[in-house]
């Protein structure tokens, strides 16, 4: 009776331990405490004012119990979108804020997450000369924003330290003011492609 004990014992242990590891597409295997890290670029494909708008940056924090991270991210428009169709106006547009995200069974090869950016950032109107005008990026209006931006994605891990995700988002802005644009135009959809290395 008790050698079979010590076997049920050793088998729900193992179990454990194999439950713990990081199942990666290398084959590596890995798992650290319940304390880790990592941070994430992006590259988001968008809309704003009904003209393609390439959205680059990304977001980081501290990693709670394999399942939360709390953190921050920054995004910056990427591309040129021009105002009040006009050569040589476009629009400048960055924003920054606190990023919560819950990943679940972030030890499985694919699994998801989802959270949320919420904070603010600015918009402006820019007027580009020629290049041998020293004022060659003049901003002719500018105004705070607020930013609210919830995702999710779906995850692969390739290493116990580097994982790939695909995923979208619903970027809600509010306050353009007097800039030539309106909140529902900067508002939009996005999908979006990254990798995350950290430890996870």
């Amino acid at each position: 009776m008790k050698q079979l004990l010590l076997l049920v014992t050793a088998c729900m242990i193992a179990g454990l331990a194999q439950a713990q590891q990081i199942e990666t597409l290398s084959g590596q295997r890995g798992g650290p405490g319940k304390l880790g890290a990592y941070g994430a670029l992006q590259g988001k494909l968008t809309a704003i004012d009904g003209k393609l708008a390439v959205i680059s940056g990304g977001y980081g924090g501290v990693f709670l119990n394999k399942k939360i991270l709390l953190g921050a991210g920054g995004y910056s428009l990427a591309n040129r979108i021009k105002l009040n169709n006009t050569d040589n106006h476009e629009l400048g547009f960055w924003y920054t804020g606190g990023v919560f995200e819950y990943v679940h069974n972030t030890d499985k090869l694919f699994h998801w997450s989802a959270g949320m950016l919420v904070g603010g950032g600015g918009i402006s109107e820019r007027e580009r000369t020629t290049r041998h005008d020293k004022d060659r990026d003049r901003v002719h209006t500018s105004n705070a924003v607020f930013v609210a931006e919830p995702f999710v994605n779906a995850e692969m891990n390739i290493t116990p330290y580097i994982r790939v995700i695909a995923g979208g988002t619903y970027r809600q802005v509010l306050g353009a003011g007097n800039v030539p644009i309106t909140d529902g135009k900067l508002s939009f959809p996005s999908f979006h492609l990254g990798i995350k290395a950290g430890i996870f």
